[in-house]
């Protein structure tokens, strides 16, 4: 386990090694993070993070949005978004459940400009593709903010798995 002395210690290189994917393939959070050291406890780490990713303006976050990975469908997934959507099984969809996925995420990024995003962690398939089903009805100014407050539940829980290794 990463004391906060450690943490305090690293360099910019080993900090975003560790820290840069907290916000998928968006290394300025931790960036930013960073020049705010030192930090008191990794509440602390996480608290800031939150609050540079809140304080984005509405194209950073876009921005943000569409760095993440369509569900099911993807074929690069950064090893954390691997290993969450496995977690909930969307490795292994059935023929039909992967075609309704396609068609899913085809027709949200055109009505909604950026990719699903939902915190995958601890949910199912069903769970998953009955939240795509609704959320797709949304208007764009709902589901962007949605999609932003996914976007902190992942960071979150990357960030908590971050402060028990």
């Amino acid at each position: 386990m990463r004391t906060i002395d450690n943490i305090n210690d690293l360099n910019k290189s080993d900090f975003l090694s560790i820290f840069g994917n907290v916000f998928e393939k968006t290394e300025s959070v931790a960036l930013e993070t960073f020049e705010l050291k030192p930090f008191k406890d990794f509440n602390d780490i996480i608290l800031k993070m939150l609050n540079i990713y809140e304080a984005y303006k509405k194209d950073k976050i876009l921005e943000i949005l569409n760095s993440h990975p369509e569900l099911a469908v993807a074929k690069k997934l950064t090893s954390e978004s691997k290993s969450e959507q496995a977690s909930a099984k969307l490795n292994k969809c059935s023929n039909d459940e992967y075609e309704e996925f396609k068609k899913l995420n085809l027709e949200y990024k055109k009505k909604f400009n950026f990719p699903f995003i939902i915190a995958v962690k601890g949910k199912n398939k069903n769970e998953i593709l009955n939240n795509f089903r609704q959320r797709i009805l949304n208007d764009v100014e709902i589901e962007f903010l949605e999609a932003k407050k996914q976007v902190k539940k992942i960071a979150s829980f990357r960030l908590n798995e971050i402060s028990s290794k």
